[in-house]
């Protein structure tokens, strides 16, 4: 069995939007703008998964929850990408070319500045962690599945104690870029935009499927219509037909 560590006093240490499962686990999932069933995911074998919208703060607080609980190895990637934020990008990208100055290298978000995390929360992160890429899945079953081989590959625990991150939110919901917006006010107004176009893509989305379900209600009514008049004009002919024949 692959050896294990205690994770940080109350972990996970920053309160938020998730589920928890095994502490032991080596697998966080991370479904982005996706709600799936995170109860069934724990129940697959997650230590810890939920939802991440922003490139900031949102990322911020997972890695939080991750550094502190030297168990987790994996961090799999899921669901379907946050439009304008690209969360997902952003994780891989953080992963792949670390930070400076503060903003996400290779991000391709609107906002990736995380002001909360350090160089060393940021290294910690990346040796500590294997970013595994399921973006776009919302299967159960492949994502189960997935938590079953990379359990099956658990290393044990990072070598290393866990690490404690204070997240300061900056007392307004800019997603973590309070410090950043304070010196340009332009980029909390591109992230209520972006927020903004968000909900109206949802809602046209809601729309277009109600719009599409009543037109297949309304086809598969006609379709009935037909198939019920053929069948009557047949049994019609047929009697007609039968009528001659008996003359």
């Amino acid at each position: 069995m692959a050896d294990k560590k205690s994770p940080a006093a109350g972990w996970p240490i920053i309160q938020g939007d998730y589920h928890t499962g095994d502490a032991n686990s080596p697998v966080a999932v991370i479904t982005m703008g996706s709600h799936l069933d995170e109860t069934a995911i724990c129940a697959a074998g997650a230590a810890l998964v939920g939802s991440c919208k922003t490139e900031n703060l949102g990322i911020e607080k997972v890695v939080a929850n991750i550094i502190s609980n030297p168990n987790i190895r994996f961090v799999l990637l899921c669901g379907t990408e946050v439009k304008g934020h690209l969360t997902g990008q952003s994780w891989t990208a953080m992963h792949e070319n670390g930070v400076e100055n503060g903003k996400i290298v290779g991000s391709k978000g609107a906002i990736p500045f995380l002001e909360n995390l350090t160089a060393e929360h940021i290294k910690r992160f990346q040796e500590q962690i294997e970013l595994v890429n399921l973006m776009e899945t919302e299967d159960l079953g492949q994502i189960s599945a997935k938590i079953a081989e990379l359990t099956a590959r658990d290393p044990g625990a990072f070598g290393a104690d866990p690490i404690v991150v204070q997240i300061s939110e900056g007392g307004d919901e800019s997603g973590g870029a309070a410090t950043v917006a304070s010196a340009n006010p332009q980029f909390l107004e591109i992230e209520k935009r972006l927020n903004a176009i968000e909900k109206k893509i949802e809602f046209t989305d809601a729309e277009i499927a109600m719009r599409t379900g009543r037109k297949i209600g309304r086809d598969i009514g006609i379709l009935y219509g037909l198939v019920a008049g053929t069948i009557a004009f047949l049994v019609i002919a047929f009697t007609w037909m039968s009528g001659l024949l008996f003359i």
